[in-house]
């Protein structure tokens, strides 16, 4: 027994890695129900590096992209894979919104809620060379145009072709929105002149913006974004405007979390939780936050739980005054 007692005093005072009751005896695949390019993704990929350049595990991290369906096939294979401890998805609102909107036979509470590592943003984005300084500009210009100017967002009935229902109400216009597979892709037709704006988070568009194609106009929100060190043309976060102060009454957060298959045992999601708090006090991860401009709120446990809960009940509403609650 003295034995035993010294062994664990010595690794306490030691620092060393606490032997979990259960650990991963094979590769753990993270699920980006979104293309890549997209801040779901690089949020997987951030984790996936910070995971492995510490040594929090001892298996290797793969990031694998199903894009198809709006994320439903990504959120599908998760279901389908219930009792499998090696998958994760890491996922947005989406988890309420994509099974609201195609009656799709899953609700999050099939999934293992693991922890929410942020909260993100939405800027309203515009080309460099357009005209629009503020959004009051902008709602302007949509009103007098003869067509509909078009918006792009990551997929159909999702948070951002939500945000654009929300624009229309508040400043009785009509927008043509444009679906794309990530956001990304939404900053590439914007930089590329394809639409008139986009709806992206921070991440999703900072390296358009640094480069000169892109600018923000506002954010969704009704306090402005936290860091103030310079990202481009002299401006940083902070500087960004509210969309509210500007006139334009729209605002809107949503969750980053991760999810492992229903079905798994108290041991193997403790094992996640410790993992993704490590992964969470890093200071590579406070650099991910302030570069993606997310709002860090870390919950694991009850608190994550009752989030979604909340979570789950603004959006069946939202969801329903949009009119994209599926028939």
């Amino acid at each position: 027994m003295k034995q035993h007692w010294l062994a664990a005093s010595a690794c306490l005072l030691t620092g060393a890695t606490p032997v979990f009751a259960w650990e991963p005896t094979k590769a753990i695949e993270i699920v980006v129900p979104f293309a890549a390019g997209g801040a779901s993704d690089q949020m997987a990929r951030t984790i996936q590096g910070i995971i492995q350049k510490n040594n929090f595990s001892s298996q290797p991290v793969i990031v694998v992209n199903k894009p198809a369906a709006g994320g439903a096939e990504g959120m599908l294979d998760i279901q389908k894979s219930a009792g499998d401890p090696h998958k994760l998805i890491t996922t947005s609102s989406g988890v309420f919104m994509t099974p609201m909107a195609t009656k799709l036979p899953l609700n999050w509470t099939e999934y293992t809620p693991v922890a929410m590592m942020a909260q993100d943003s939405f800027v309203l984005w515009v080309n460099a060379k357009a005209p629009y300084q503020t959004a009051g500009d902008f709602m302007a210009a949509a009103k007098a145009a003869s067509l509909p100017l078009k918006l792009g967002g990551t997929s159909s009935k999702r948070e951002d072709n939500l945000i654009v229902f929300a624009m229309e109400k508040a400043g009785g216009v009509k927008f043509a929105y444009i679906p794309h597979a990530s956001g990304g892709q939404a900053s590439t037709q914007l930089s590329g002149g394809h639409i008139e704006a986009s709806t992206n988070n921070p991440a999703e568009d900072v390296a358009n913006w640094r480069g000169g194609a892109t600018r923000p106009l506002c954010v969704f929100s009704d306090q402005k974004m936290a860091y103030t060190t310079p990202v481009a043309d002299g401006k940083s976060w902070a500087d960004i405007p509210t969309c509210p102060s500007q006139g334009l009454n729209v605002t809107y957060q949503m969750l980053r979390g991760m999810f492992m298959p229903g079905k798994v045992t108290k041991e193997q999601q403790a094992y996640y939780v410790e993992l993704f708090k490590k992964v969470a006090g890093t200071a590579e991860w406070k650099d991910y936050l302030a570069r993606g401009a997310l709002v860090p709120d870390y919950r694991d446990g009850d608190a994550f739980v009752q989030f979604l809960k909340a979570d789950e009940e603004k959006h069946a509403k939202l969801m329903s005054d949009a009119g994209f609650m599926a028939k």
